[in-house]
């Protein structure tokens, strides 16, 4: 790999950044009321979100590996392209750039809307394409500048979290869903409990993002592992501290079934001032959420179009290193996904195959550790406990698409009937370069 200048390269400071400002959606704040539909041992919660935590971050251990391995950006797309097929990678290129951005992108920036359009006295429509827009026009800009807004944004995100955590530990609730009962052994081992799972590994999906990036980064083999793991670590114990703090502060039945859980709580810590309080406080965290995506899906579709004459014109950087055609493209297909109203339903199939590429990603460590018998450990990232970490993260996986292929079969077929497209867009992209 050519040397990288610092201008146009980020240090660890921004790289965990983008993995905090990815990790930290939507999901944290609306999953615990179905969690507690048919788990409501606090322990069984707390266990929820501790095994996503330890998902995520055997997870990020193998793809500190992969990227000190293999460094260029692209995430699964190059890893998978390396460790299997560029098969593999060009369908797991395909599902980012038609999905696995752009949709959490658009439902991040209708969620926006839905929060403060109403307080602004800005259609709700209008406000999430401004901000899918202006974010991706700073993103244009230089990787300077996309840096500066990525730090402020997540700083800020941080900020409201551990606020909302301090008055949720130090304030006296009025009525409590903290429940230790013994009855937790049994409640682990019910199908609710692995219907609440899959809600823990969507809200901890992002744990990978700085891995899409990897030649921005400022002396990757070291600032690579430090941000993926950081980034996983500091989210995991937010997230602890949140759900408890969520339990802590609401009655069982005010929280069950409800999506509001943010707004909930900020009512009873602040009153009735406080639920439009948090929609602001969330908006801000979206636009954090918006900018990492914008900043992380472009960089696969860049890469993925290096290799691919098909996607050439989508190669091209700018004068300051930027993707600027890529990152147009998913904003168009981002804006696309928001005049049509049809990025829910393209958002729950997304998690099947997204989750399937990450776990053959993961796999790849095996492959790279067969490669790397008589390579120096100085040069790349070992996951330590070798194949503890990556066992425990594909064990967790095929739960996870075992139990969507038998609950969410219409979705999950919907995922695979994407990736069908893909291939054959791969075979037209074999002939179209032949042709030339």
């Amino acid at each position: 790999m050519t040397s990288k200048s610092k201008t146009n390269t980020i240090g660890w400071p921004t790289a965990t950044a983008i993995v905090v400002a990815n990790m930290i959606g939507a999901g944290i704040f609306t999953s615990l009321g179905f969690q507690l539909v048919g788990t409501q041992n606090s322990w069984s919660i707390l266990l929820l979100w501790s095994l996503g935590a330890l998902m995520a971050l055997c997870g990020a251990l193998s793809y500190a590996e992969l990227g000190t391995y293999w460094m260029r950006s692209g995430g699964e797309y190059h890893f998978l392209s390396k460790a299997f097929h560029p098969l593999l990678g060009y369908l797991s290129g395909w599902v980012s750039l038609t999905i696995g951005f752009s949709a959490p992108v658009a439902l991040a920036g209708m969620a926006m809307g839905e929060y403060i359009g109403p307080y602004l006295g800005i259609p709700e429509l209008f406000l999430a394409i401004g901000v899918v827009v202006l974010i991706s026009f700073f993103h244009s800009m230089s990787i300077q500048k996309s840096s500066a807004l990525q730090n402020f944004t997540t700083v800020l995100k941080v900020l409201l979290i551990v606020t909302l955590i301090y008055f949720g530990l130090t304030q006296t609730p009025e009525a409590s869903a903290l429940i230790w009962d013994k009855g937790w052994q049994e409640e682990i081992l019910s199908s609710a409990f692995a219907v609440s799972f899959v809600f823990v590994t969507f809200s901890y999906s992002g744990w990978n993002a700085a891995a899409y990036i990897v030649d921005e980064i400022h002396d990757a083999r070291k600032t690579l592992p430090r941000a993926l793991l950081l980034g996983t670590v500091v989210v995991s114990l937010l997230y602890l501290l949140l759900n408890f703090v969520f339990l802590r502060q609401n009655a069982l039945e005010s929280l069950q079934g409800q999506l509001e859980i943010g707004q909930i709580t900020a009512n009873a810590l602040f009153g009735a001032r406080g639920g439009e309080l948090i929609s602001f406080a969330i908006a801000l965290m979206l636009v954090s959420s918006i900018s990492a995506m914008v900043w992380a899906g472009p960089r696969v579709t860049q890469v993925m179009a290096e290799d691919h004459r098909l996607w050439q014109w989508f190669s091209k950087k700018s004068g300051r290193q930027v993707p600027v055609r890529a990152i147009w493209l998913q904003a168009l297909i981002t804006l696309t996904l928001l005049l049509t109203g049809t990025f829910e339903q393209v958002l729950i199939y997304s998690g099947f195959v997204l989750q399937l590429f990450a776990a053959l990603a993961v796999a790849g460590v095996f492959v790279v550790r067969k490669k790397n018998k008589n390579v120096q450990s100085s040069k790349t990232y070992r996951s330590p406990l070798f194949p503890i970490p990556q066992i425990i993260f594909l064990a967790f996986s095929g739960w996870v698409l075992t139990y969507l292929l038998i609950a969410q079969p219409w979705e999950s077929g919907l995922g695979l009937l994407n990736l069908i497209v893909g291939y054959l867009v791969y075979q037209a992209d074999k002939i179209y370069s032949k042709k030339l």
